[in-house]
């Protein structure tokens, strides 16, 4: 494992700490701390979705992380308040491990640079 590479494993689990901290509940994986970003930048809080306004809160917090590298831009938001993006820079293509990795980067990223999160600070206090 290279030295970025356990890097980012140090931050992923620092976040994961503090957002059990935060919620109250240990995200398991990149899935639930997405869905976590999907429903902050949706902006309505935590309630019951379908199945599909779950697909599409993944999809929202897919399409901000991305934003960080140019990926994604906003387009605007819908009637019901929900934030549609474009694809405005070709992604690389990537194995799902590479996938993975590269969105872990930039929801670490997120937190950092959106929500003012440090991931030098121990979580446990």
């Amino acid at each position: 494992m290279y030295k970025r590479d356990l890097e980012l494993a140090r931050k992923w689990g620092r976040l994961t700490l503090y957002l059990q901290k935060t919620i109250g509940k240990r995200p398991k994986d990149l899935n639930a701390v997405l869905f976590i970003i999907g429903v902050h930048e949706l902006g309505k809080g935590n309630r019951n979705f379908s199945k599909e306004e779950k697909q599409d809160l993944m999809h929202i917090a897919i399409c901000k992380v991305l934003s960080l590298a140019g990926y994604y831009e906003l387009k605007g938001i819908d009637q019901e308040g929900w934030p549609h993006w474009e694809l405005v820079k070709k992604l690389p293509r990537f194995d799902l491990l590479e996938q993975e990795h590269l969105l872990r980067e930039h929801v670490v990223e997120y937190f950092v640079h959106e929500l003012g999160w440090n991931p030098d600070e121990n979580p446990a206090e």
